[in-house]
């Protein structure tokens, strides 16, 4: 999976290639390697934030449909963006991994197998475009 958001002009680093493990290897180890959590410089990890949003005390709006609240938080490497329920998304400066991290309650949650699926999964496909979901 390769994470090229929309408002990027230069590519994005393509996730690393996980090892596989041969066959014959023990039924738990596998199960336990598949079940583990993405992470490393190439995982993409997604966080609902359903409340405004304040960076330097300005509130965040988004400047396609004028929202206010419930954004998704897109985390990739260094980077940031926030993406609303319009489908409209940025690269936001302001928020660092460590304020991302800082924000995550829950370490576990939901893989999807990629950045699109996890999108129309968790409504910010432009599917609810102009809804508030609380």
């Amino acid at each position: 999976m390769t994470l090229v958001l929309r408002t990027t002009d230069r590519p994005a680093e393509p996730t690393p290639v996980l090892p596989v493990l041969p066959t014959g290897t023990d039924p738990l180890l596998q199960l336990e390697y598949e079940t583990q959590s993405p992470s490393g410089p190439g995982a993409t990890r997604c966080l609902s934030h359903p409340r405004e949003l304040a960076l330097r005390g300005i509130p965040v709006m988004c400047t396609a449909c004028r929202a206010r609240r419930d954004w998704l938080l897109i985390n990739h490497g260094r980077n940031v963006w926030v993406c609303c329920r319009c489908s409209n998304q940025w690269l936001e400066p302001e928020i660092t991994r460590t304020d991302f991290d800082a924000l995550i309650a829950v370490p576990d949650g939901t893989t999807y197998p990629s950045v699109e699926q996890g999108l129309a999964a968790l409504g910010f496909d432009g599917a609810f475009a102009g809804t508030y979901l609380d």
